[in-house]
């Protein structure tokens, strides 16, 4: 696996602009890091949208947010177990991934050498798990779950499924779209092996259609013939893909490789990413339009997670605009008046 890492192996590939050269000279918390595989994604415009995913700008060095927007830190009940909603759980399972994303929402966490999930912390948030029934879903992210070795892997899950097999495991991981290599027969067949019980679920994370390639699908059906549904988180990203025409690609190829549009994230208000973040009334108005052009099905959810761990919120225009004694009054997406009657006795 070839991986990039300086300035030098950069420069080697690509012209730096300005604002990338200058972010060497002062980096920002979220190391350099883009696997092979994903570079040769990059086009050979300098504001190419994939570029804008991973090369790092002297922009991160903007310090007007918190850290830890969604107090993750405040709902840790162990060292990688955080209870933030009474019904599921996020357990970080290593602080490392293939390829650190610019906009990565956790900063405070990711690539500052924690390191991979122990045994004894498995063991610790397993305890957790066993004492606290009302937790239905799992997310095992990071970082990228799939970074952890085949053996790691295989004890988080058999630690789990001993514990909880009734708890859903969601699978968070952008390894298909920058490593799609990670999913070779081993680790398949551990997958496999862990499948009983509550199923796992397989959430993607692809933000612009340059990154749905045929091998990086072809990773995913791996899962799909598992009988793993798939569903896709998109972040909305100022310069890769806030636009009508990328979105509805984006969505419109997802739903036909059976990975459903589930989530378009407004961008957290994490420090080192204002310039990536997009205003939400644009966000809005785009979530409007694409309600035009899209099925329900290829339809995702424009979601904002409220700062200071408020908790996520749905974005979109209200429909409903008002009523009188007979009548609630409604606008389509086109913006024509309707009125639906009210129930009588």
């Amino acid at each position: 696996m070839v991986m990039i890492t300086s300035k030098e192996s950069l420069e080697e590939k690509l012209t730096l602009r300005p604002d990338e050269k200058q972010w060497f000279e002062n980096p920002s918390s979220l190391p350099l890091l883009i696997s092979d595989y994903y570079f040769s994604l990059i086009g050979d415009t300098p504001d190419d949208p994939i570029r804008r995913e991973v090369v790092p700008s002297v922009l991160e060095n903007v310090t007007d947010a918190s850290i830890d927007p969604l107090k993750e830190v405040s709902h840790s009940v162990t060292a990688r177990l955080i209870h933030r909603y009474r019904n599921r759980a996020a357990l970080l399972t290593t602080d490392r991934c293939f390829t650190y994303c610019r906009h990565c929402f956790r900063r405070r966490f990711t690539g500052l050498d924690t390191g991979p999930i122990s045994e004894k912390e498995i063991d610790e948030a397993a305890g957790y798990l066993k004492a606290h029934r009302e937790i239905k879903e799992l997310l095992l992210t990071g970082g990228d779950l799939f970074t952890l070795s085949d053996e790691r892997l295989e004890y988080l899950f058999r630690t789990l499924k001993e514990v909880r097999d009734d708890i859903i495991l969601r699978l968070c991981t952008r390894a298909p779209v920058t490593f799609p290599d990670r999913f070779d027969e081993k680790v398949m067949k551990i997958i496999e092996k862990y499948s009983y019980g509550a199923p796992f679920m397989l959430l993607t994370h692809y933000n612009h259609p340059t990154e749905l390639t045929e091998k990086s699908l072809e990773a995913v059906k791996k899962f799909l013939a598992l009988g793993i549904p798939a569903f896709n988180q998109t972040v909305l990203l100022h310069g890769v893909n806030d636009d009508a025409d990328v979105l509805e690609e984006l969505c419109n190829k997802l739903l036909y490789n059976r990975i459903k549009p589930y989530y378009l994230f407004q961008g957290d208000l994490v420090t080192g990413t204002a310039h990536l973040r997009c205003d939400i009334k644009a966000g809005i108005a785009l979530e409007q339009e694409l309600r035009r052009r899209l099925s329900g099905l290829a339809m995702p959810q424009y979601t904002l997670d409220l700062p200071d761990g408020g908790g996520k919120i749905i974005l979109t225009r209200d429909h409903f605009t008002g009523e009188d004694d007979d009548y609630y009054y409604f606008t389509t997406p086109e913006g024509e008046e309707r009125k639906y009657p009210k129930k009588k006795g």
